[in-house]
């Protein structure tokens, strides 16, 4: 089974995985790995917008190689996937178990957690390329400033503690940073999770739709692989999958819509709490709902007309700009 995957070292790993855990369930199957340079990945200046999101920028030409057959499967970090379009002759054929989901705050050498809390944020730059977590972090810490700040997870963090400027869309430069604003799924992946100084609560910083949840994606037609990926699947993380990509499916929010959803399993019950935010992090809407975990869409759905119904599509449109 020919697997793609991009280069980075977080996305090896993952897919790595992808291998270990096919190898054990089906040991019959040889599993190659397949590596992409996106154009995500060779840009690492522009916003994600220009390149069409993450999904233009991460994932569309991995899935254009399952399309044409090169691939039998792609890994795919399942945040970076779009939810608010259809995707024909593809299907989640597998999700592994989700992994921790929520962001967390790594610091520049010399910078202490209680000096950022004292301060609200006054005088300290945090680096995110996530429209959400700038959101969140404005809502956090008013007076700081949220500096457009993109690279793998590994490369970030040397830029942050080499107190490198960061290169701006268009020229010129900002930074550097003080923080950064990152998946603690990702830092663990790259062995950095020692450089954790806060884990944000969902209560304080939502998570994005489908962080922490690794998809394996392969074409609706290919049965055969279907059913292998199958023995890998973790079924509640591809409950939560369903719920949370409904509501972005709903809302058809877009790349630089602030929009986060979380779902949790507990028994047959699963509780969704999702919100819009707008840029600025001033408007706030925010929904929960609990429902049977075996109907994951009907409350995505249910969910995200709520949020349509408290004035979501407002604020979607608001950040609804063009490239």
């Amino acid at each position: 089974m020919r697997i793609g995957t991009r280069k980075s070292t977080m996305a090896l790993a993952q897919t790595q995985e992808i291998a270990r855990r096919l190898k054990a369930a089906a040991p019959e199957v040889a599993v190659e790995i397949i590596k992409f340079e996106t154009i995500g990945d060779t840009d690492q200046t522009s916003k994600l917008l220009m390149h069409g999101g993450k999904g233009g920028a991460f994932v569309a030409e991995i899935r254009d190689a399952v399309r044409s057959g090169k691939l039998h499967a792609a890994m795919h970090s399942l945040k970076d996937m779009p939810g608010n379009e259809d995707t024909p002759g593809l299907v989640i054929g597998a999700t592994l178990p989700r992994d921790p989901p929520t962001d967390a705050l790594v610091l520049r050498p010399g910078v202490a957690l209680e000096d950022l809390r004292r301060a609200r944020g006054k005088g300290f730059k945090i680096g995110t390329n996530a429209v959400r977590r700038a959101a969140y972090a404005r809502r956090l810490f008013p007076d700081i400033e949220v500096i457009h700040f993109r690279g793998a997870a590994d490369t970030r963090v040397r830029k942050l503690d080499r107190g490198e400027m960061q290169r701006l869309p268009g020229g010129g430069e900002t930074g550097p940073a003080d923080a950064l604003i990152m998946a603690r799924s990702g830092l663990e992946r790259v062995g950095l999770a020692d450089r954790i100084a806060h884990d944000f609560s969902p209560r304080e910083m939502l998570p994005a739709v489908g962080q922490g949840i690794v998809a394996v994606e392969c074409a609706a037609a290919d049965w055969q692989t279907r059913k292998i990926l199958s023995l890998i699947d973790d079924a509640s993380a591809h409950l939560s999958c369903d719920a949370e990509r409904e509501v972005l499916w709903v809302l058809n929010g877009h790349c630089n819509s602030p929009i986060s959803g979380h779902s949790t399993i507990d028994g047959a019950e699963m509780t969704l709490t999702a919100a819009v935010l707008d840029e600025d992090g001033g408007a706030f809407i925010e929904v929960t709902r609990a429902g049977p975990a075996n109907r994951p869409r009907e409350l995505g759905r249910a969910v995200g007309l709520e949020l349509l119904d408290k004035g979501a599509a407002a604020i979607i449109a608001r950040t609804r700009v063009e490239p």
